[in-house]
């Protein structure tokens, strides 16, 4: 198992991911191989500052760096020895089973649809992002802001991805399929949610537990939640202020601090062909982690694999 970090995406970078490399090996006796993509000038001596040794590591060099402001698609043409475009090309040779990056999201979107493709059958790739639920468990909101304008058909799929993730990922047994709208009742919602809930009843694919209202996000009633990548972004960005709001206000509780990103790592692109996970641009070690981890769970499940099998079928 080969697992590609890029050491010099994120604000923190390289620090933070040489840190959260120590923070994995430190828990994994059996870890996987990490390919540390990035500045070796910089990269290097912070390894051997962590007394970060271990027989499957190793640096590739990659002295360019693509900037959060920069264009994605001009910048991974014209940056080919960046830390993001060489990971992209290990990914796609093979060198490397997954890539992980907390870098410009643009440029991590467009490489995992041009070097790896989208699988066979899928209209548009997607990302999540986790809901804590007051249970204690763990639930899926997709799409929240790859996909802005979206159609009943990617709904559809979408709740077929998240379906699989939330299977073999987060380890939830039959999960619960939920419609984001403004009313339970079916017929409700906008052009979108009135075309999309036929296409969820009939799909044999999923569990479908009919529409779901914003006060539902956080309870049982669903345990992937499909919507709209506008919506989802808006729900997405309100549910990270929980964590800011109770810290500020010196709120001690475990269930907000479920809300930190850091818990997480970063989000799967789901629905191409190879395992990308894209970290949030203040990333700290934990983050990195957790990100690895993800990545080990992916590739171990062979998620991906399994997507491709569900629409040959």
């Amino acid at each position: 198992m080969n697992i590609g970090l890029d050491m010099m995406g994120g604000d923190f970078a390289p620090l933070e991911a040489v840190k959260g490399l120590q923070l994995y090996l430190s828990d994994n006796p059996h870890a996987a191989a990490l390919f540390c993509i990035g500045d070796e000038a910089k990269v290097q001596p912070l390894l051997e500052e962590y007394g970060i040794v271990s027989p499957g590591l190793q640096v590739i060099h990659a002295p360019e760096v693509i900037g959060y402001h920069e264009h994605p698609t001009k910048a991974l043409k014209e940056k080919q020895r960046s830390s993001i475009a060489i990971g992209f090309h290990l990914l796609a040779t093979g060198k490397i089973d997954a890539f992980i990056s907390a870098g410009n999201t643009g440029a991590m979107l467009v490489g995992a649809m041009f070097s790896i493709k989208t699988i066979p059958g899928i209209l548009r790739p997607t990302i999540s992002t986790i809901i804590p639920k007051l249970n204690g468990g763990t639930g899926l909101l997709l799409d929240v802001g790859l996909n802005a304008d979206c159609k009943p058909e990617q709904l559809n799929q979408f709740a077929i991805l998240g379906t699989l993730y939330a299977s073999h990922i987060l380890n939830i047994s039959d999960p619960k399929t939920g419609l984001m709208n403004v009313g339970e009742e079916e017929g409700k919602g906008n052009l979108l949610a009135q075309a999309t809930y036929p296409l969820l009843k009939e799909n044999t694919q999923i569990h479908f537990a009919g529409n779901i209202e914003g006060r539902d996000i956080f309870s049982d009633k669903a345990d992937v939640i499909v919507c709209d990548g506008f919506t989802g972004n808006i729900i997405l960005k309100m549910a990270e202020s929980v964590y800011d709001i109770s810290l500020q206000r010196g709120i001690n509780d475990a269930y907000f601090s479920r809300f930190h990103y850091e818990n997480y790592g970063g989000t799967p692109v789901l629905g191409v062909n190879k395992p990308v996970i894209i970290g949030h641009g203040i990333s700290n070690a934990k983050a990195f982690q957790n990100m690895i981890i993800v990545a080990e769970k992916m590739i171990q499940s062979d998620l991906c694999g399994k997507m491709a099998e569900q629409f040959r079928s």
